[in-house]
């Protein structure tokens, strides 16, 4: 699964130590995200997506 989670924290004004601590996750697991090395379970990426106010299929998308 792939991601657009940095360009998105980027547009918003969000360092990774914000979204973080918004998420209530290590700045560590916003790094993997980010660099596509762990996908979040879906309460995660739910929640992520409702942060950046977006739908989760915006923010994650499947390798064809």
């Amino acid at each position: 699964m792939r991601n657009n989670v940095k360009q998105l924290r980027k547009q918003a004004g969000l360092r990774q130590e914000d979204l973080a601590q918004m998420l209530g996750v290590s700045r560590q697991t916003i790094i993997a995200i980010e660099n596509n090395k762990y996908d979040p379970t879906l309460a995660l990426a739910m929640k992520l997506a409702r942060l950046l106010g977006l739908h989760v299929d915006e923010v994650f998308f499947l390798d064809e």
